[in-house]
Formats: structure tokens, sequence, C-alpha cells
């Protein structure tokens, strides 16, 4: 038995693709309500207990940061030396782990000097010294430069705290890296004077 195929009129086509489109909407509808349900009552559990761990001693340790504020006013002093001397520079301040906190890109500073005064932030704060003693070490050990994120070039200086590396300051864009550590040691000595 063959089965005609029945002609539908526009009216009818038009009536069955709203029908269609309803149903859609309605399965659509009922799946969001069942999917919200869930993610609802999931919302309600209880979240399990986590019981504390007692922890031996001598097992944690708590280190010094400075705050945002004291690293912004020496990045500004950094870079308020540099245009002192008419030195367009970026300056950059990196917290103990490597972390920048604040950068600060003088007016007509090159573009390269973005990175590396961050590079050489992260340089200082590692090593807990001026870069410009770091890159005399590579006379020794050349393969320190090999060290990702790190520059051996002079404009890096550590903020110390308690005998230890807290911050480090890098400064870059000026035409030598005396300059660039100039700058830097300003940055250093405005925490010092309590700015």
């Amino acid at each position: 038995m063959q089965h005609k195929a029945k002609k539908f009129s526009t009216r009818a086509k038009a009536v069955t693709s709203a029908a269609a489109v309803a149903a859609v909407a309605a399965v659509a509808a009922v799946g969001a309500g069942v999917f919200g349900a869930v993610s609802a009552s999931a919302d309600t559990q209880a979240a399990p207990a986590v019981s504390p761990v007692a922890l031996k001693a001598k097992t944690t340790a708590i280190s010094n940061h400075l705050t945002v504020d004291a690293a912004t006013d020496a990045a500004r002093a950094a870079l308020d030396a540099a245009e002192k001397e008419g030195q367009r520079v970026t300056v950059a301040v990196v917290d103990r782990n490597g972390n920048t906190v604040v950068t600060l890109r003088g007016d007509g500073a090159g573009p390269q000097s973005y990175e590396s005064a961050i590079r050489k932030a992260y340089t200082s704060v590692s090593w807990n010294a001026l870069t410009s003693e770091l890159a005399g070490r590579l006379k020794n050990a050349p393969n320190l430069k090999d060290i990702p994120n790190t520059l051996f070039l002079a404009g890096g200086a550590p903020v110390v705290y308690g005998n230890a590396p807290i911050a480090g300051i890098g400064v870059a864009g000026a035409p030598s890296g005396d300059l660039d550590e100039k700058f830097a040691r300003a940055g250093v000595a405005a925490l010092a004077d309590g700015r």
C-alpha cells in the first residue's frame, strides 16, 4: 500500500511551524525548571564538616610584604627622581614572591622599559642584591641569565626588612643602568623615610 504525500497549505505550514516552536519552548522551559530545581537543591545541602588539623610547631611562617600604598609611594619616588633629571623611565615594584604590585610608566618611556623594569625588580628581590652587582656575577656563572624572568642589568634594588628581602624595585629606560639604579635606590630610600 502506497501512501500519498499530503500537501499542506501555506496556512497549515505556518500553524505546524508555530506548534513546533511552542513545543521546543515548552521542553526548554521544563528542562530549565528541572535544572533550576537541581541547582537550587544543590545549594541548600550542608557542606561536609572539615576538621581542623593540628600542626606541629614551626610548620608555618609569617612573611612581611609592602602595602600597596607603600609600593606606590616607592614607585612614585623613583619616578619623581627620574623626572627631575629629565629621564623617561618605567618603575616596577614586586613583592617577595616576584608578583608585580605596582608599575608606573613615565611619560615618553620606551616600550621595552615596562618589561625590563619588572624583570629587574624580580631579579633584585630573588637574590637580595642590586642587579648591578648580580651582573658582575655573570662572569663566573653565565647560566644565571637563563633563569626565567630575570634581567641582569643595573636598575634593580631590593627592599629589605628584618634582614630578608620583602620587595624589589626595578627601573628601566634611562640611557644607563647606573641612572636606573640611582632612581631605584630613591624608591627604596622613600620607604626608609616613611613616605
